[in-house]
């Protein structure tokens, strides 16, 4: 590859979908056929200029790679850093595929101020790309923050009957999140100097690098309020339990690229942050708070699935489905152990995949029907077997169906759960045990359970059955376009079921890098304690 490219690689995939959304600007509004062409191809050129970056990427060095650091505000410490490692690189790929494919399939779905629309979806497309190259917190944030506004307007102007109530809804609860994970940013930042002696800064690299194996006494009871900072803001966008009833409201009137995005990629922000920022930066923290991060991932799991069985509306099923499946991928996270994270960290990628192609599969019906209602539909594979197909292989892969994608990812998360010591679980007395891995495996095989019952349950009562209602009688199959969009999805499903090796590979150097600062920090904390204790029997 051209110099050229790998030394800007981070910033063309980036900032060109904020370009291409201020050339729209300037678009007479009315060429609406134009705008729609022109967002397409920029999203598609976006896509195609991060694909390289997968084969560039050195997954034997690991690390943060394709590096840029500019000087940007010296007088608080803020620079222009950014970089990738193999977690963010495929954070990074998701969001370039569904980005386009999002676009793709609004062809038809907007309307109505088509110039506005796909302004605000290429906008969002630079906010989301800029989280997950930030390797300087302000940047960071800016992110963050950056990308609520157009999800705000996405939601609020083209989504359903409630849309005004869902995007404040959204928009508010993530607001509240940012701003204390903003209190915690802060803390680090003042505290770092403390440490090193030098000055302010708000490197990531180096908070990890010099506060992650600190066991100053002082650090390591900072560290618990600033987990606490971090896991609301983190916990909302994930969203945990019980931070997710914006998620329903959200998912349900937006329109479908809009849930496609919001379920692909912006939840993954939230176990991003887990993974970047809190378990390597505040390992210690994170081992204090583990009994109660994997009780409510299981029980997000276990709640998701219950209220997914009994919704009566397509959407709002897919919907809690996804409160359901982050669970899982929490649990996988805060295993703490390197298949545990691995599978964590994969099934992110896999819930990206599954569920933005079940709300692009909701929305395709939603076009043609106008209703979501369950019970407006059976029999739908006589009339539709193109879609009843594509349908049937993406609810396998949500199940988790060998050789599929979501096998992989949930068995790597089982093989880490059933490895949790049972001091992270807790007492039954009258038993006399001690919970441990054992317990939080059988939840997530419970949530498997439950989820397959769920999307089967759906599946049987739309496309099998009597084809006796005349309005679906009139449904035609999928147009080329429309196939287009789910097609690409669902071979990423077959790749990743049958030979996920690559990916592993990619996430091999970063997450084995966790994994034993993790380890190193429940050493460091355990002679911290003792050290802490034998001062106090001096004293005495």
């Amino acid at each position: 590859m051209p110099h050229w490219y790998v030394d800007n690689a981070l910033n063309l995939v980036t900032f060109l979908p904020l370009f291409g959304a201020l050339a729209l600007l300037f678009a007479d509004k009315e060429k609406k056929a134009l705008i729609m062409h022109a967002a397409t191809w920029i999203a598609l050129a976006d896509f195609l200029l991060s694909v390289p970056l997968f084969f560039l990427y050195d997954a034997d060095r690991g690390g943060f790679q394709f590096e840029q650091r500019l000087s940007w505000i010296p007088s608080i410490g803020v620079q222009y850093y950014i970089g990738i490692d193999g977690i963010s690189l495929l954070l990074l790929l998701l969001t370039t595929f569904l980005g386009f494919l999002s676009i793709l399939s609004s062809w038809t779905a907007v309307t109505e101020r088509v110039k506005e629309y796909y302004v605000f979806m290429l906008l969002l497309q630079t906010g989301m790309l800029g989280v997950f190259i930030s390797l300087d917190f302000f940047l960071f944030y800016i992110f963050w923050e950056a990308m609520l506004v157009p999800m705000y307007f996405l939601i609020g102007i083209w989504g359903g009957p409630r849309k005004l109530y869902a995007a404040i809804k959204f928009f508010l609860y993530t607001l509240l999140g940012s701003v204390l994970m903003l209190l915690g940013i802060l803390a680090v930042y003042f505290f770092y100097p403390r440490v090193t002696g030098g000055g302010y800064s708000f490197d990531i690299t180096e908070f990890i690098r010099v506060l992650g194996p600190l066991t100053q006494p002082e650090w390591l009871e900072m560290q618990k309020w600033v987990f606490l900072a971090f896991f609301i803001g983190f916990a909302i966008k994930v969203p945990m339990f019980p931070f997710h009833t914006w998620l329903p409201d959200a998912h349900v009137e937006a329109p479908t690229a809009g849930s496609v995005i919001l379920a692909g990629v912006l939840l993954k922000m939230g176990t991003y942050g887990f993974v970047r920022f809190s378990l390597p930066m505040l390992p210690h923290a994170t081992r204090h708070y583990l009994p109660h991060m994997l009780a409510l991932s299981v029980i997000g799991i276990l709640y998701g699935a219950l209220v997914a069985m009994v919704q009566k509306d397509w959407k709002k099923l897919v919907a809690y489905s996804s409160v359901s499946h982050l669970g899982f991928c929490m649990l996988g996270v805060f295993a703490l152990n390197q298949q545990g994270l691995n599978g964590g960290i994969l099934q992110m990628i896999n819930h990206g995949l599954s569920t933005g192609a079940l709300f692009l599969i909701v929305g395709l019906i939603y076009e043609r029907r106008h209703t979501r209602m369950i019970s407006e539909f059976g029999g739908l594979s006589k009339q539709m077997p193109i879609f009843a197909t594509l349908f049937m292989i993406i609810m396998m892969s949500s199940i988790g169906l060998p050789t599929l994608n979501g096998f992989i990812g949930e068995f790597t998360i089982l093989v880490g759960a059933f490895a949790i010591p049972a001091g992270y679980g807790f007492s039954v007395p009258w038993l006399g045990l001690r919970v441990g891995g054992m317990f939080w495996a059988v939840c997530g095989v419970l949530g498997i359970v439950l989820g397959a019952a769920y999307m089967l349950w759906l599946y049987q009562r739309t496309m099998f059955g009597k084809l006796d209602n005349p309005e679906n009688a009139r449904l035609k199959d999928l147009d080329l376009r429309e196939i287009m969009t789910l097609a690409p999805i669902v071979v990423c499903c077959f790749w990743i079921g049958l030979y996920p090796k690559p990916l592993f590979r990619i996430l091999e150097k970063p997450v084995a890098e966790i994994a034993a600062r993790l380890s190193a920090a429940e050493t460091g904390g355990q002679a911290a304690a003792e050290a802490t204790a034998a001062r106090g029997a001096l004293g005495r």
